[in-house]
């Protein structure tokens, strides 16, 4: 991946805490975490509610074609931090994964393992992580007529590991406009993009993440974090103070679907 995701470019749509439609709320339907009334401009979350001591770890799993390529070669290892699951589970942490396609294809057993853990949510992350809008950094164009597709894609490739499944949604980079939610309105979703992000790929050290995160961290706070291990590696090594430091202000890390509905 030659772009770093972790923070929304000018030109992306700004996003409030949840856009002020109570027939849109992703807590007013039945259904999945974040399912919506399909027809309807999605909302976008950056926040919970102020209140209380529960904050979201989020954690993308991008995967592009130049990934893939890097994989085959032999360039990078790997695009899956272990230790980071390993981590949480090890803790009973409880944390939200926000998958591409690609990424759910390339590592299958693995997905298999967020499944199982009841602690986990899963979510969408697009297909092949490309961008829904122009200069998102250095990610390549999806096209606009195929940018349905690719989510719905990509809901049913999650959906088949069953487990604590979402109808969350995260562009990459945080890149969106109007087009793009438009064209995400038939698929009654919830776009999440986050209060806090954590810089943390293509960090050369794992201490600016932790500071970027506990500098802006509040009640009701989505953290940004990655699980692409070659293009993040650092991220391992900064969540142990990452939870520590949570824990000295009070607060506790929740699924999504818990910080979101308060």
């Amino acid at each position: 991946m030659a772009a770093s995701p972790s923070s929304a470019p000018a030109s992306a749509t700004p996003a409030p805490s949840v856009t002020p439609s109570p027939s849109a709320s992703p807590s007013a339907r039945p259904g999945r975490p974040g399912q919506t009334k399909p027809g309807l401009l999605p909302p976008v979350v950056n926040h919970g509610p102020r209140t209380g001591d529960l904050v979201a770890l989020t954690f993308d799993a991008d995967m592009t074609d130049s990934m893939l390529a890097q994989l085959k070669s032999g360039r990078v290892k790997s695009y899956a931090n272990v230790r980071i699951i390993e981590m949480l589970e090890h803790d009973k942490i409880p944390a939200t994964f926000f998958l591409t396609g690609k990424w759910v294809q390339r590592y299958p057993e693995l997905t298999e393992r967020l499944a199982r853990n009841p602690r986990f949510e899963l979510a969408n992350h697009t297909y092949g992580h490309q961008a829904f809008t122009a200069d998102c950094y250095t990610l390549p164009r999806i096209p606009a007529a195929a940018m349905t597709e690719d989510v719905a894609k990509t809901f049913k490739i999650i959906e088949r590991y069953g487990g604590r499944q979402t109808r969350y949604f995260r562009f990459p980079g945080l890149c969106h406009d109007r087009a793009a939610l438009r064209a995400m309105s038939p698929l009654g979703l919830t776009v999440v993009d986050g209060d806090v992000v954590s810089g943390d790929p293509f960090a050369t050290d794992w201490r600016p993440i932790v500071n970027a995160v506990l500098k802006k961290v509040k009640p009701g706070s989505v953290i940004i974090l990655h699980v692409t291990e070659a293009n993040a590696r650092f991220t391992d090594e900064a969540l142990p103070h990452i939870l520590k430091g949570l824990a000295e202000r009070g607060l506790k890390p929740a699924t999504l679907s818990e910080v979101l509905a308060g």
